[in-house]
């Protein structure tokens, strides 16, 4: 049985193998969304119900509200970045409305970096930071494992160093 035309095959073969950031990123935005609009509700409800009456602590019900916009949103926000690591160089694909893929050639690349906040160190996580000639093409990929942060750094190091010795 056949399995499809050659240039079926052809641009399985040219179609990159991208990768999803881990859910760790996730659980920290939607954790953070809950906290902050959690206590902005509770602050509402609890200053408008003691200065202007109980009928109007019900506008606490507005932060709540967008907590559960933001939680969807954040899912597809989440869900939308990825990143393929090819022969010449690295694709980046992020946005839920205006999609926007940046291509970083390998040879390009000045200085990858692993950079971890408090609160990214506290949900285990890391982004990698691409420095390139052109400010404008600086490229980030965020919400990894820290150990896939730094295996990303040191091949994508190797890679740059490897091409950019023709230049």
């Amino acid at each position: 049985m056949e399995t499809g035309s050659p240039q079926d095959t052809q641009a399985q073969e040219t179609e990159p193998l991208w990768t999803g950031l881990p859910p760790g990123l996730l659980r920290m935005r939607r954790t953070l969304l809950v906290l902050w609009l959690g206590l902005a509700a509770l602050g509402t409800g609890l200053l408008l119900g003691l200065l202007v009456g109980p009928g109007w602590a019900a506008l606490a019900l507005l932060p709540l509200a967008l907590a559960a916009w933001g939680w969807v949103l954040l899912g597809r926000n989440w869900r939308s970045w990825r990143y393929a690591e090819r022969a010449d160089d690295l694709l980046i694909s992020r946005g839920v409305l205006w999609r926007a893929v940046t291509v970083v050639p390998y040879g390009r690349m000045q200085l990858v970096e692993v950079t971890s906040g408090p609160l990214e160190r506290h949900f285990g996580l890391a982004n990698v930071q691409l420095h390139t000639a052109a400010a404008a093409t600086d490229a980030t990929i965020p919400g990894l494992a820290p150990a896939e942060a730094e295996r990303l750094r040191d091949r994508l190091n190797e890679l740059g160093r490897a091409r950019s010795a023709g230049l």
